[in-house]
């Protein structure tokens, strides 16, 4: 195995930095679980404000953000979510809107993890058929993941939001790398999350921090967010020092998401070059890259060997770039891809 790893299993795999360390140590702490900390209340200020919304949660993660916002809105009454076939929440969160919220689940399909709302309509039920489940909650995730990181386009997330509103719907946004879509697109985090009854960002992603996520929405919402924080277990006692990193991560590492675009449209543009590799470069918005091969597991073992690190799935293999992997890193990895195939 060598020496060093160029680790692009995933975004989660960032380190802090010295100076987010140093932030760390030298942060204003109280307990956060009374709602004492500084740090963390200067935190979740700031979220609530870049999101649009009126009130933020910092929480320990951002599976446990989605879990208490599905059961913010879901009765255990029989109440359906819908979601796209590949979201967080159906695929990567052991289940939890079903055991935690109740939650019937609507997979709905479309291209790069999106959808429209067309196809949610086509999916509302009656609500005077007793047969049926209840329609409740709309979830999106922007950008998409096992979509490919593919950014919802501004116009697709309001439509979606008037049939929400049409029918009656509460709706949600899985905002894991929501940064990353705003510096795709040039759009705002606001103009993206304000539409939705609640939102979260992610801090242990490109953001560099090492734990933490912040939930936003109507300060009533918020307030019995808490309730179901507490609930899950994740009340902390000084909170401050990870709220200091997020908080850092906010403050110098979201111009810097665009380089982790250009190392994965670099990334991807060669891999299209590789034969026996198959990928759209033009697919590629953010910083993930799926591609296929005709044995994944096989070169995903050989890249390991050659101290290369991605992910599988759903047949298919992931590379997601990040701040600590630089363009010498993504070359490495290519030439990884091209020797074992070869």
């Amino acid at each position: 195995m060598p020496d060093s790893v160029v680790n692009l299993y995933s975004d989660t795999q960032t380190r802090p930095s010295a100076a987010m360390r140093e932030a760390m140590a030298s942060a204003e702490v109280a307990d956060e679980q009374r709602g004492h900390d500084p740090t963390v209340n200067a935190l979740q200020d700031e979220v609530a404000a870049l999101l649009g919304q009126e009130a933020a949660l910092f929480a320990p993660s951002g599976s446990m953000c989605n879990q208490i916002a599905i059961r913010l809105h879901i009765r255990p009454l029989g109440d359906e979510m819908y979601a796209h076939r590949l979201a967080h929440t159906v695929n990567a969160e052991a289940g939890g809107a079903a055991t935690i919220a109740g939650a019937m689940v609507m997979a709905l399909e479309g291209e790069g993890g999106m959808f429209d709302g067309a196809a949610l309509r086509a999916r509302m039920r009656d609500p005077l058929d007793t047969h049926e489940p209840r329609s409740r909650l709309v979830t999106v995730e922007q950008p998409t993941n096992l979509g490919g990181g593919r950014v919802w386009p501004l116009a697709q997330i309001e439509e979606v939001l008037d049939v929400a509103r049409e029918f009656g719907l509460r709706s949600h946004l899985d905002g894991a790398r929501l940064l990353n879509a705003t510096v795709a697109s040039g759009e705002s985090a606001a103009a993206y999350a304000g539409g939705f009854d609640t939102a979260w960002i992610d801090f242990s992603k490109g953001l560099g921090a090492p734990v933490g996520a912040c939930l936003a929405g109507s300060a009533e919402l918020i307030e019995e967010a808490r309730r179901y924080k507490q609930m899950l277990g994740g009340s902390m006692r000084q909170g401050g020092i990870v709220a200091a990193a997020a908080r850092y991560g906010l403050q110098h590492n979201v111009e810097r998401l665009a380089e982790d675009h250009a190392n994965a449209r670099f990334l991807a543009e060669g891999l299209a070059g590789i034969e026996g590799v198959e990928i759209d470069p033009t697919t590629v918005e953010t910083n993930i890259v799926i591609f296929d091969v005709a044995d994944p597991v096989a070169l995903h073992d050989k890249l390991a060997a050659a101290g290369v690190e991605m992910s599988l799935l759903e047949g298919r293999v992931r590379a997601v770039t990040h701040l600590d992997v630089d363009r010498a890193g993504v070359e490495r990895a290519l030439a990884a891809v091209k020797d074992a195939i070869a």
